[in-house]
């Protein structure tokens, strides 16, 4: 099949383009192949399995680098907020039960398409770091003075570290690692899950805090903190202090990741329409770190080197 002559889709923020095609949406990679291909579908197996709704695979051309899946069609849940946001709470009161279900998820090992097994990995701590340090690998370089930002780098890495050693829960949970509303679509009045292919078992909060500080829908701290309280509403056995704890942690960590891999999505990709959700990026990160004492030593170090007026200005 000539994927040229097919219109392609608006795409995400991986290496991944989209066809729609015979009411099937085929997914080419060029790169990164065995992540945005196999893993892909391997991801969507293990949650078909476990009743959620994701892409069935319709045919793998794993040669040609593409595969054919099933199309949940044009619009995601944000968009549907977007047009309708008086429906916003019952959207997200629906996605949490969607939630809780995908957090049951005990499935760790899955037959691939190649016959291979994919097992799922853990979100180590060593990942998280690393994860951080992309705002230190990318960010960085392009606000910082050449001279001042190994001294910077070393102080976010201890800080990182610190905050890191400071969450309680363990690597137990499916992690979805992307979940939000611009992942979440509808087929047949039913949610159905997309983007699935970095799935680890990690923290319980992870997707917690991707969900509700989601840098790309703006939503008030009432809000928030509305939505927090109906997760912790259908999870009474658990420890909410520890959980806020690790939610707060993980949210600001995600959320610095964030700005990096935007930033490296523009210098190294030239994909620059991310870059104008930095400055709200930088918004969020500060609501969980103002007036927070685990964040004392973080603040302290992003407010000497990052200005205001840095946070919110976003260029190429």
């Amino acid at each position: 099949m000539n994927l040229s002559k097919l219109k392609s889709l608006s795409g995400d923020a991986s290496f991944r383009k989209f066809y729609r095609y015979n009411n099937t949406i085929i997914v080419a990679s060029k790169k990164e192949i065995k992540k945005n291909l196999l893993i892909y579908d391997a991801i969507n197996k293990i949650l078909i399995k476990n009743k959620i709704k994701a892409p069935k695979l319709i045919r793998q051309n794993y040669k040609f680098k593409n595969i054919q899946i099933e199309d949940f069609g044009n619009f995601t849940v944000y968009q549907e907020i977007k047009k309708n946001n008086k429906k916003k709470l019952i959207y997200y009161k629906n996605i949490i039960k969607l939630l809780n279900l995908i957090q049951k998820i005990k499935t760790k090992r899955i037959k691939t398409f190649l016959g291979s097994i994919y097992k799922v990995p853990k979100y180590s701590k060593r990942i998280l770091l690393n994860e951080a340090k992309l705002f230190l690998d990318w960010y960085v370089p392009k606000k910082i003075k050449k001279k001042n930002q190994t001294l910077l780098k070393k102080k976010l890495i201890l800080v990182f570290k610190s905050l890191i050693n400071k969450i309680k829960f363990s690597n137990k949970t499916f992690v979805h690692r992307d979940f939000h509303v611009s992942n979440l679509m509808f087929k047949n009045k039913k949610l159905c899950l997309i983007d699935s292919q970095d799935a680890v078992f990690g923290n319980i909060a992870y997707d917690v805090a991707s969900l509700i500080d989601d840098v790309r829908l703006k939503t008030s701290i009432r809000f928030k903190q509305d939505i927090f309280e109906e997760y912790i509403k259908t999870n009474k056995k658990m420890n909410i202090e520890n959980f806020k704890n690790d939610f707060e942690i993980l949210s600001v960590l995600r959320n610095l990741k964030i700005i990096g891999i935007f930033t490296r999505l523009s210098t190294r990709d030239k994909k620059n329409n991310y870059l104008k959700l930095i400055p709200y990026a930088w918004k969020l990160i500060e609501q969980r770190t103002e007036k927070n004492k685990k964040f004392i030593e973080l603040k302290a170090v992003l407010d000497k080197y990052f200005s205001k007026k840095k946070r919110n200005k976003y260029e190429n």
